[in-house]
């Protein structure tokens, strides 16, 4: 029934689909669907899931920092062997690959000589995540970001604690 609350919530709401992943027959998923979400016990479960998204998910706040830190971390040097040669996709840490957000191609035809046939030359462009939100966000996360000082006027501008001092004296 846990893994039937889970999958529920991770196939969108669709109980069908929850039934097969919980391992229910696939004849009888759309029933036993039906079943469990009428139960109470599954629906209070559900809920609950629902309510701690965060803890269902396994997300923590260590989580996200660390995952900001790999991105803060990254650098151009980690995927390059000189400025403009490739390292192997295949040979590149697990944290230098998550911090990579794009890959796009570009093919150039080039002639090189008349009469020959024209050579490809494939262009590769890496964009990383942003290090600057990153920071940004690892800032915000800690507690880092100064408050902001914020006044409040009376009326025409006034100190507003002197006109209540003024007022409750009176």
């Amino acid at each position: 029934m846990e893994r039937f609350c889970y999958e529920y919530l991770a196939n969108g709401f669709n109980g069908t689909k929850a039934a097969l992943k919980a391992g229910y027959a696939e004849k009888t998923a759309y029933v036993i669907a039906s079943e469990n979400l009428r139960k109470p016990q599954i629906k209070a479960r559900i809920q609950e899931m629902k309510d701690n998204l965060a803890e269902t998910a396994g997300l923590s706040s260590l989580m996200i920092v660390q995952e900001h830190m790999k991105i803060v971390n990254a650098s151009q040097g980690n995927i390059r062997e000189t400025w403009m040669k490739l390292k192997d996709f295949e040979i590149l840490s697990d944290d230098t690959k998550d911090c990579i957000q794009e890959v796009t191609t570009k093919e150039v035809k080039k002639q090189v000589k008349k009469g020959q046939a024209p050579e490809t030359e494939v262009y590769v462009r890496i964009k990383m995540y942003d290090k600057q939100k990153s920071m940004d966000a690892l800032s915000a996360l800690c507690g880092f970001n100064a408050p902001t000082k914020q006044e409040i006027a009376g009326p025409g501008g006034a100190d507003l604690f002197l006109n209540l001092i003024k007022s409750a004296s009176k």
